[in-house]
C-alpha cells in the first residue's frame, strides 16, 4: 500500500500540489474569519438590509407597517415641513464638519512639537491622548459645566475676570454649534496626534539633513518634505474625521439635545429623534439610508479628488 501511495504522490503534478495547498490555506483562513464574518452579518449587514426595506413602509409604532413606496423619501425632500427640517439637519452636519480641518491643523502642529527631543515629551504625549480613552458621555458632562451659562461656569468666570460679558454658550443658537466643534476638536486631537507622530517618525531623517546642506530652513523642510510625505496620513485622518462627524451623536444628545431651536440637530440626531422619540421607524430608516449614501458619496469624492494630491512614494 505504501508503495502505491508513493507512486500516486509522484504522479501528482507540482501545479496540482500548489493548488491543493492554496485551497487548504484558504479554508483555514475562512475558518478563522468565520466568527468575525458572522458578527458582521448579524449586527451590521442584516440591520442595514432591514433599514433599506423598512424605509419603504410607513411604520409608526405600535402600529403595523404599511407599504408606501417612496413616500418617506418624498417627505424628506419635497414636503413643506419635512424638507425644511431635513435640510436644516444637513446644513448643521456640514457646519459641524468644519471642525475637521481645524482638528487636522491643530493636531499636526502639536505632533510636530511632540516629535522633537524635549524634556518629559512622553508625559505630554500621554496627556494629549488621554481624552481619546475617556467616555464621550463623561467628557460631555464636564464640558457642560465649562459652558454653563451662569457666572460659575469656567469660561464665563474667565470672561468676568477680563471684564467681558458672560455668554449663554450652549443655550445660544449662534454659539451652540461652535461650542460643540471646540469640544470635538479637543477630544479628537489625541488620536490624530498619535497617527501624525507615527507618520512623522516614518520620514527618513536623511531627507532633512540633505535639505539643511542645501540651505533649507524649517519652513521649507515642512512645506517640501513633511507635508508631502505626511499626505497619506493626512488623507486617512480626513476620511475617518468625515465619517465620525457624520455619525456624531453622544455629545449632541448629552449637551444640547439638538437645540437650541434645532441649531445642533445633525443627521444622526435627526435620525435618533424620529426613531426613538417619535417612533416613526420607516421615516427614520429612510434618514439612515440617506445618511449612508451621504457618507458613501463624500468618501468617493475624497478618493477621487483629494487622493490625487497624496504622495505614496
Amino acid at each position: 500500500m505504501s508503495n502505491n501511495t508513493a507512486v500516486v504522490k509522484k504522479n501528482i503534478k507540482p501545479g496540482a500540489q500548489k493548488k491543493q495547498r492554496q485551497r487548504k490555506e484558504a479554508l483555514a483562513a475562512y475558518a478563522f474569519l468565520a466568527p468575525s464574518i458572522l458578527i458582521f452579518a448579524v449586527f451590521t449587514f442584516l440591520p442595514a438590509i432591514f433599514s433599506i426595506i423598512a424605509s419603504f413602509f410607513r411604520w409608526n409604532l405600535p402600529y403595523d407597517p404599511v407599504f408606501t413606496g417612496l413616500s418617506n423619501y418624498g417627505y424628506l425632500f419635497t414636503d413643506d415641513i419635512g424638507a425644511v427640517e431635513f435640510g436644516k439637519s444637513v446644513l448643521n452636519t456640514l457646519y459641524f464638519m468644519l471642525g475637521i480641518p481645524i482638528n487636522i491643523c491643530v493636531s499636526l502642529w502639536i505632533a510636530v512639537m511632540l516629535n522633537r527631543k524635549l524634556p518629559a515629551v512622553g508625559l505630554f504625549r500621554t496627556a494629549f491622548f488621554l481624552p481619546t480613552l475617556t467616555s464621550m458621555a463623561a467628557i460631555s458632562v464636564v464640558w457642560i459645566w465649562l459652558y454653563h451659562p451662569a457666572d460659575y461656569g469656567l469660561f464665563n468666570t474667565l470672561l468676568i475676570r477680563f471684564g467681558l460679558p458672560i455668554q449663554a454658550w450652549l443655550r445660544d443658537p449662534l454659539l451652540a454649534m461652535p461650542c460643540l466643534i471646540v469640544m470635538g476638536v479637543w477630544r479628537g486631537m489625541g488620536y490624530n496626534i498619535v497617527i501624525f507622530l507615527a507618520g512623522l517618525q516614518s520620514i527618513p531623517h536623511d531627507l532633512y539633513e540633505a535639505s539643511e546642506i542645501d540651505g533649507a530652513n524649517w519652513t521649507g523642510q515642512f512645506r517640501l518634505i513633511t507635508l508631502p510625505l505626511l499626505s497619506p496620513t493626512t488623507f486617512y485622518i480626513l476620511i475617518i474625521g468625515v465619517i465620525n462627524s457624520l455619525k456624531a451623536f453622544t455629545e449632541i444628545d448629552v449637551m444640547t439635545q439638538g437645540g437650541p431651536l434645532g441649531a445642533t440637530t445633525t443627521l444622526a440626531y435627526y435620525l435618533y429623534q424620529y426613531a426613538f422619540q417619535y417612533f416613526q421607524i420607516g421615516l427614520a430608516s429612510a434618514v439612515a439610508v440617506v445618511l449612508f449614501v451621504f457618507i458613501l458619496v463624500l468618501t468617493f469624492i475624497q478618493f477621487k479628488v483629494v487622493e490625487k494630491k497624496v504622495h505614496y512614494g
